[in-house]
């Protein structure tokens, strides 16, 4: 099977994208407050490529800004979240979107989310919470992040939507 080599445009469009993955992923490493904002933006330029690209080309785009990121990047525990969740998203939602069952897709999406949390979890608690106490329950935490991820995924899926409807055509 031979690979088709990519163009000029594509090319181009995957350093820009690059380019901009870092540049967002260096943003969260610096500024206080608004990480999470910051997380689920660079998670964009991943389905960017995919679309533009394909699957294939997607996944050597995450690989590329992960690593660029790691080189470049010195607050490395701060990529954590990108390298495993946010990063992989876009690739995670274009496999599960192609389910035909709704149900199926969106509990796919759960369990990924929550197999995700479970391991940002025990990271967490072996580095961190030894030394400190919670002050609210640890179940309210779990069923808000619930809300928020089923949230960032619908907005995902706006963005992606404004893309191809708006943004796609204007750089044609």
């Amino acid at each position: 099977m031979l690979l088709k080599k990519p163009g000029t445009k594509e090319i181009a469009l995957g350093g820009i994208m690059l380019a901009l993955s870092v540049l967002v992923l260096y943003m969260a490493s610096m500024v206080p407050t608004g990480r999470l904002s910051l997380y689920a933006l660079s998670s964009f330029f991943v389905s960017v490529i995919v679309m533009e690209s394909g699957i294939k080309a997607g996944w050597l785009f995450y690989t590329a800004s992960s690593l660029l990121s790691l080189l470049l990047i010195p607050d490395k525990l701060g990529l954590l979240p990108y390298f495993l969740f946010f990063g992989l998203y876009g690739l995670i939602k274009y496999y599960l979107e192609k389910i035909s069952n709704r149900v199926a897709e969106y509990l796919l999406k759960f369990v990924y989310f929550n197999l995700c949390l479970l391991l940002a979890w025990l990271l967490i608690k072996e580095v961190f919470l030894a030394l400190v106490e919670l002050p609210i329950s640890i179940r309210l935490i779990v069923i808000a992040l619930q809300v928020v991820f089923f949230i960032y995924d619908w907005v995902y899926s706006l963005v992606i939507q404004a893309y191809r409807d708006r943004i796609r055509k204007i750089l044609k």
